[in-house]
Parts: C-alpha cells; sequence; structure tokens
C-alpha cells in the first residue's frame, strides 16, 4: 500500500482501552492521559515506562480499511488493539516528531510493527499468521511517549508541529 507525504493534521476517530492485558478493547469517548505513563484505565498504563514508547499506541484507518479491502476481511477498528484510530495522517513519518493529539503533547518512537498476538486476534479463516503479519509489516501503527497530561476526545485532531486542524 502506498503512502502519500506527511499530511500535517488528521482526526481521532476511535479511542480504545482494555482494562486488562487479554480483555476486550472497549470503545470510549475519551480518555485521560498522563504524562509518561499513558492511557489512564487501560492495560498499560505505567507499564514498563523504562521502555520509550509504551504510553500510547496509534493506527490509520486507511491502513485498517486497505486491509479489509485486500484480503476480503472485515476487521473491526479495535481488532489491532491500539489505542487510538486516526484519519487523514501518515504515522509512520511521526517516528522522532512532537505531536499533538487534542491538546496532549505526544512524541513519536517507533513503528508498532505487528507480532503473533497481533495474528492470532485477527480473523484467520482464509489467512494465515505469518500472511496477517506481513500485510501490517511497516503499517501497523505508532508507539508514542506522552509528554503533558489532558483529555483526548473523539473528533480530537491530532497535528504535527502545531498545525491548524482541517
Amino acid at each position: 500500500m502506498a503512502f502519500e507525504s506527511l499530511n500535517t493534521s488528521g482526526s481521532i476517530i476511535a479511542i480504545f482501552v482494555a482494562p486488562t492485558r487479554h480483555a476486550e478493547q472497549l470503545a470510549v469517548e475519551s480518555v485521560q492521559l498522563k504524562t509518561g505513563k499513558g492511557v489512564v484505565g487501560d492495560r498499560f498504563f505505567g507499564f514498563s515506562q523504562k521502555i520509550p514508547g509504551r504510553n500510547i499506541t496509534l493506527i490509520e484507518v486507511e491502513v485498517i480499511d486497505g486491509f479489509n479491502r485486500a484480503y476480503q476481511q472485515s476487521i473491526e477498528l479495535n481488532a489491532t488493539r491500539r489505542n487510538f484510530v486516526t484519519r487523514d495522517i501518515r504515522l509512520n513519518e511521526l517516528v522522532g516528531k512532537t505531536f499533538r493529539v487534542g491538546d496532549v503533547l505526544c512524541r513519536g518512537i517507533e513503528l508498532c510493527e505487528p507480532c503473533r498476538v497481533l495474528a492470532r486476534q485477527l480473523p484467520q479463516d482464509s489467512l494465515t499468521q505469518a500472511q496477517i503479519i506481513r500485510a501490517f509489516t511497516n503499517k501497523g501503527g505508532l508507539r508514542a511517549d506522552v509528554l503533558s497530561d489532558g483529555v483526548v476526545r473523539l473528533g480530537d485532531c491530532c497535528v504535527v508541529d502545531d498545525k491548524q486542524c482541517r
């Protein structure tokens, strides 16, 4: 799947939390983010903070839609187990960059590459786990650190370099 160059603003179209490690991802309308700890109420809140990039995860809806089209699947937005689903912003290009999600300042740390856990959780009626991993390689989203406290709501902007949100 080809990506256009970096869009400087997009929006949050879905927010998910899972209260425990293997719990179902729950859709919520807003979440509280804490500096250096992540999403209050999520399974990874404050988890392994000695390793950068473990506060929040984001994925593009365009990637999920592209996967569904390419492989005749119908995975839901929460199937990738990311905290935020974005629209109109190229997350891969945020590695090493500071950006805002709503009013919360974040820093992109690394790509959130797919693993066997993701492959096991997605519908597998016609795909192997290896095919699922290959399909999401370099498109599995972004791991980021939270640099300021605040609330993120559905519809909030995801903005790079304080550009105006559309």
